[in-house]
């Protein structure tokens, strides 16, 4: 009995989506006189609201032209406006803003698109010492957090005073690959007030009735919690996949007037952190065992905020100055 209802409500909401939307659809054009692309730039503001109906839109429609509109180049953005004017019987000189709005729509789309495909190959890139150019960014790091303490080798103990897990960071690498590095070093770079700081509580004792000459002497590995640059590997896995999954289109479409880029991703990288941070402190765990269900619960309230179309990351990207702004 079950089965059959399922099969019949999946039915009923086939014949909805192919036969009495598309009727709705064609009532409410004569009605209005424009068509849905036009009701959907018309009636929304530029942002993820405008720019995942239109996504929606494209992609549910049955003309192979408009399904393929989200998969264009860049380069081949206007022609395929042009196109969709034409096939829609839409004057561009009489709805010149149209074609501004779906150009800006579509090159959203497709910089979404380019950068899922540019994340995911510098995450499939592994870590190679004997690359000049992989070895300079790691020692960069090692600069940006660390100034006063140069490094005493290569192979050091003194990786683990930043978060690695042993004396040769490149085997922390291998989950997120070069993206974790990449990630790391933009944190430390341009948002270095906040990423010191965040080292810094990372590797303050949990408990302040206990001296932190106390704490050492006693050797315990309790501090707030976590290894710094393990976590950002961890936050760089959180962040990709919300990026893959679509999730992040409502933060990136509503802070990328055009096309989102790397950048805006690492500068995503550094809000996961420190709100990561905070929301470490407020779970107050036991110990590090707790890593797992604190940050399941963390990406789930992220997902939550993401759901609202007009929530995005603070468009202005400026040194501990990041959180969620409703536009």
């Amino acid at each position: 009995m079950k089965h059959f209802l399922r099969v019949l409500t999946q039915l009923l909401v086939f014949l909805y989506c192919k036969c009495l939307w598309r009727g709705l659809k064609f009532v409410i054009r004569k009605v209005t006189g424009r068509c849905e692309l036009q009701r959907i730039c018309y009636n929304n503001k530029p942002g993820a609201r405008r720019t995942l109906k239109i996504e929606s839109s494209l992609k549910c429609s049955k003309h192979e032209l408009l399904q393929s509109a989200v998969s264009v180049h860049p380069d081949s953005v206007e022609k395929t406006i042009d196109d969709i004017m034409s096939l829609k019987k839409i004057n561009l000189d009489t709805n010149p803003q149209l074609g501004i709005s779906l150009q800006a729509c579509l090159l959203q789309i497709a910089g979404y698109r380019n950068l899922v495909v540019e994340v995911e190959k510098l995450r499939r890139e592994p870590y190679d010492c004997e690359n000049p150019a992989h070895e300079e960014m790691l020692m960069k790091l090692w600069k940006e957090l660390r100034p006063d303490s140069p490094l005493s080798g290569r192979i050091s103990k003194q990786w683990c005073e930043i978060g690695f897990q042993g004396n040769d960071p490149k085997t922390d690498f291998r989950g997120m690959g070069l993206l974790g590095l990449h990630n790391l070093l933009y944190f430390a770079e341009h948002d270095k007030a906040t990423a010191l700081q965040v080292l810094h509580d990372s590797l303050q004792p949990k408990h302040s009735k206990m001296s932190k000459a106390e704490w050492d002497k006693k050797k315990f590995d309790k501090a707030i919690g976590y290894s710094f640059a393990i976590v950002g590997i961890n936050i760089t896995d959180l962040a990709y996949s919300l990026l893959v999954s679509g999730a992040l289109k409502t933060h990136l479409y509503n802070v990328a007037p055009e096309m989102p880029s790397l950048v805006n991703f690492q500068q995503t990288f550094c809000y996961l952190m420190q709100e990561f941070h905070r929301f470490w402190i407020e779970e107050d765990p036991c110990d590090i065992m707790e890593f797992n269900r604190v940050r399941t619960k963390f990406y789930k309230r992220v997902l939550k905020q993401l759901k609202n179309p007009d929530m995005a990351l603070c468009p202005h990207f400026t040194a501990s100055d990041l959180h969620l702004v409703n536009l």
